[in-house]
Protein backbone atom coordinates (compact mmCIF):
# COMPACT_ATOMS: atom_id res chain seq x y z
CA UNK A 1 0.00 0.00 0.00
CA UNK A 2 2.90 2.31 0.71
CA UNK A 3 4.31 2.05 -2.86
CA UNK A 4 0.82 2.53 -4.32
CA UNK A 5 0.35 5.74 -2.27
CA UNK A 6 3.67 7.13 -3.48
CA UNK A 7 2.75 6.52 -7.12
CA UNK A 8 -0.60 8.25 -6.64
CA UNK A 9 1.10 11.29 -5.07
CA UNK A 10 3.72 11.37 -7.84
CA UNK A 11 1.00 11.22 -10.49
CA UNK A 12 -0.96 14.01 -8.83
CA UNK A 13 2.19 16.17 -8.57
CA UNK A 14 3.06 15.50 -12.22
CA UNK A 15 -0.44 16.40 -13.41
CA UNK A 16 -0.35 19.56 -11.30
CA UNK A 17 3.04 20.64 -12.71
CA UNK A 18 2.01 19.95 -16.31
CA UNK A 19 -1.20 21.94 -15.81
CA UNK A 20 0.79 24.78 -14.28
CA UNK A 21 3.27 24.91 -17.21
CA UNK A 22 0.51 24.96 -19.82
CA UNK A 23 -1.45 27.65 -17.99
CA UNK A 24 1.40 30.22 -18.41
CA UNK A 25 0.60 31.63 -21.83
CA UNK A 26 1.49 35.32 -21.42
CA UNK A 27 3.37 36.66 -24.38
CA UNK A 28 5.99 39.39 -24.18
CA UNK A 29 3.56 41.98 -25.53
CA UNK A 30 0.95 41.02 -22.92
CA UNK A 31 3.51 41.52 -20.15
CA UNK A 32 4.57 44.92 -21.60
CA UNK A 33 0.95 46.03 -21.91
CA UNK A 34 0.27 44.94 -18.33
CA UNK A 35 3.26 46.92 -17.04
CA UNK A 36 2.25 49.96 -19.11
CA UNK A 37 -1.28 49.83 -17.67
CA UNK A 38 0.14 49.73 -14.16
CA UNK A 39 2.50 52.67 -14.98
CA UNK A 40 5.54 50.50 -14.26
CA UNK A 41 8.82 50.69 -16.18
CA UNK A 42 9.78 47.79 -18.41
CA UNK A 43 13.30 47.99 -16.98
CA UNK A 44 15.33 49.67 -14.25
CA UNK A 45 19.07 50.30 -14.35
CA UNK A 46 21.17 51.35 -11.37
CA UNK A 47 24.47 53.27 -11.62
CA UNK A 48 24.37 53.45 -15.40
CA UNK A 49 27.33 54.63 -17.46
CA UNK A 50 26.31 54.53 -21.13
CA UNK A 51 28.65 55.42 -24.00
CA UNK A 52 27.22 56.56 -27.36
CA UNK A 53 29.28 55.97 -30.50
CA UNK A 54 29.03 57.04 -34.11
CA UNK A 55 31.25 55.42 -36.74
CA UNK A 56 33.44 53.95 -34.00
CA UNK A 57 34.04 57.29 -32.25
CA UNK A 58 32.64 58.13 -28.82
CA UNK A 59 30.22 61.05 -29.20
CA UNK A 60 28.79 61.28 -25.67
CA UNK A 61 28.56 59.63 -22.27
CA UNK A 62 25.50 59.40 -20.05
CA UNK A 63 25.93 58.81 -16.31
CA UNK A 64 22.98 58.36 -13.94
CA UNK A 65 22.38 56.65 -10.60
CA UNK A 66 18.90 55.43 -11.65
CA UNK A 67 17.20 54.92 -15.02
CA UNK A 68 13.57 53.89 -15.54
CA UNK A 69 12.84 52.56 -19.03
CA UNK A 70 9.26 53.24 -20.13
CA UNK A 71 9.82 52.16 -23.75
CA UNK A 72 6.72 49.97 -23.40
CA UNK A 73 4.50 53.04 -23.92
CA UNK A 74 2.91 52.91 -27.36
CA UNK A 75 2.20 56.61 -27.88
CA UNK A 76 5.15 58.27 -26.11
CA UNK A 77 7.95 55.91 -25.00
CA UNK A 78 10.46 57.57 -22.71
CA UNK A 79 13.27 57.13 -20.21
CA UNK A 80 13.13 58.70 -16.76
CA UNK A 81 16.15 59.72 -14.69
CA UNK A 82 14.61 60.44 -11.25
CA UNK A 83 17.89 60.83 -9.35
CA UNK A 84 19.72 63.09 -11.76
CA UNK A 85 21.73 62.87 -14.93
CA UNK A 86 25.13 63.87 -16.30
CA UNK A 87 25.79 63.96 -20.03
CA UNK A 88 29.20 64.64 -21.52
CA UNK A 89 29.42 65.41 -25.22
CA UNK A 90 32.74 64.75 -26.89
CA UNK A 91 34.07 66.58 -29.94
CA UNK A 92 35.75 65.02 -32.98
CA UNK A 93 39.18 65.22 -31.33
CA UNK A 94 38.02 63.11 -28.37
CA UNK A 95 37.94 66.05 -25.94
CA UNK A 96 35.05 66.69 -23.53
CA UNK A 97 33.34 69.70 -25.06
CA UNK A 98 30.06 70.11 -23.14
CA UNK A 99 28.80 68.77 -19.82
CA UNK A 100 25.09 68.81 -18.93
CA UNK A 101 23.86 68.04 -15.40
CA UNK A 102 20.44 68.14 -13.74
CA UNK A 103 18.52 66.69 -10.80
CA UNK A 104 15.77 65.04 -12.91
CA UNK A 105 15.27 64.26 -16.60
CA UNK A 106 12.85 62.75 -19.09
CA UNK A 107 14.00 61.69 -22.54
CA UNK A 108 11.35 60.94 -25.18
CA UNK A 109 12.45 58.27 -27.63
CA UNK A 110 10.30 59.16 -30.66
CA UNK A 111 10.94 62.91 -30.69
CA UNK A 112 14.53 62.84 -29.29
CA UNK A 113 13.62 65.73 -27.00
CA UNK A 114 14.70 65.69 -23.37
CA UNK A 115 13.49 67.75 -20.45
CA UNK A 116 16.02 68.35 -17.69
CA UNK A 117 14.91 69.92 -14.39
CA UNK A 118 16.40 71.13 -11.15
CA UNK A 119 19.80 72.81 -10.94
CA UNK A 120 20.50 72.40 -14.65
CA UNK A 121 24.07 73.38 -15.51
CA UNK A 122 25.64 73.28 -18.97
CA UNK A 123 29.35 73.96 -19.31
CA UNK A 124 31.20 74.37 -22.60
CA UNK A 125 34.75 73.42 -21.61
CA UNK A 126 36.31 74.67 -24.84
CA UNK A 127 34.97 78.24 -24.67
CA UNK A 128 34.63 78.36 -20.87
CA UNK A 129 30.95 79.40 -20.82
CA UNK A 130 28.24 78.20 -18.46
CA UNK A 131 24.43 78.20 -18.53
CA UNK A 132 22.43 77.70 -15.33
CA UNK A 133 18.63 77.29 -15.17
CA UNK A 134 15.92 75.27 -13.41
CA UNK A 135 14.35 73.73 -16.52
CA UNK A 136 15.77 73.05 -19.96
CA UNK A 137 14.57 71.31 -23.10
CA UNK A 138 17.12 69.67 -25.37
CA UNK A 139 16.34 68.76 -28.97
CA UNK A 140 18.95 66.09 -29.64
CA UNK A 141 18.24 65.84 -33.38
CA UNK A 142 18.76 69.58 -33.92
CA UNK A 143 21.44 69.79 -31.17
CA UNK A 144 19.60 72.72 -29.64
CA UNK A 145 18.78 73.88 -26.06
CA UNK A 146 15.90 76.13 -25.03
CA UNK A 147 14.18 77.32 -21.88
CA UNK A 148 11.56 79.90 -20.96
CA UNK A 149 12.61 79.74 -17.32
CA UNK A 150 15.03 82.07 -15.55
CA UNK A 151 18.68 81.59 -16.46
CA UNK A 152 22.22 82.80 -15.79
CA UNK A 153 24.69 82.70 -18.67
CA UNK A 154 28.33 83.26 -17.73
CA UNK A 155 31.19 83.92 -20.14
CA UNK A 156 34.76 85.08 -19.48
CA UNK A 157 33.66 88.72 -19.61
CA UNK A 158 29.90 88.76 -18.94
CA UNK A 159 27.20 87.44 -16.65
CA UNK A 160 23.74 87.65 -18.19
CA UNK A 161 20.51 86.95 -16.27
CA UNK A 162 17.09 86.69 -17.85
CA UNK A 163 14.03 84.67 -18.75
CA UNK A 164 14.13 82.65 -21.97
CA UNK A 165 17.25 81.29 -23.63
CA UNK A 166 18.00 79.38 -26.83
CA UNK A 167 21.36 78.03 -27.95
CA UNK A 168 23.16 75.50 -30.07
CA UNK A 169 24.30 72.48 -28.08
CA UNK A 170 27.86 73.83 -27.81
CA UNK A 171 26.60 77.24 -26.50
CA UNK A 172 28.51 79.09 -29.26
CA UNK A 173 25.43 80.65 -30.88
CA UNK A 174 22.71 81.80 -28.51
CA UNK A 175 19.68 84.04 -28.07
CA UNK A 176 18.92 85.51 -24.65
CA UNK A 177 15.47 86.94 -23.94
CA UNK A 178 14.31 89.43 -21.30
CA UNK A 179 17.84 90.02 -20.01
CA UNK A 180 19.52 92.04 -17.29
CA UNK A 181 23.19 92.49 -16.51
CA UNK A 182 26.28 94.09 -17.97
CA UNK A 183 27.39 92.95 -21.40
CA UNK A 184 30.66 93.95 -22.97
CA UNK A 185 30.43 94.36 -26.75
CA UNK A 186 32.43 96.06 -29.43
CA UNK A 187 30.94 98.13 -32.26
CA UNK A 188 31.28 95.30 -34.80
CA UNK A 189 28.95 92.96 -32.86
CA UNK A 190 26.31 95.66 -32.39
Amino acid sequence: MNIKSRNIYKNIATIFLVAMFFSCTNTTTEVRDFLADKNKPIGIAINTNHVYKDSGYITSKLITPLLHDFSNRKAHPYNEFPNGIKIITIDKNGIDSTTITGNYALSYNKTAVSEIKGNVVIINHTDDVKLETNQLFWDQKEKYFFTEDGFRFTTEKDTINGFGFEAKQNLKEWIAKDITGDIEADKQTL
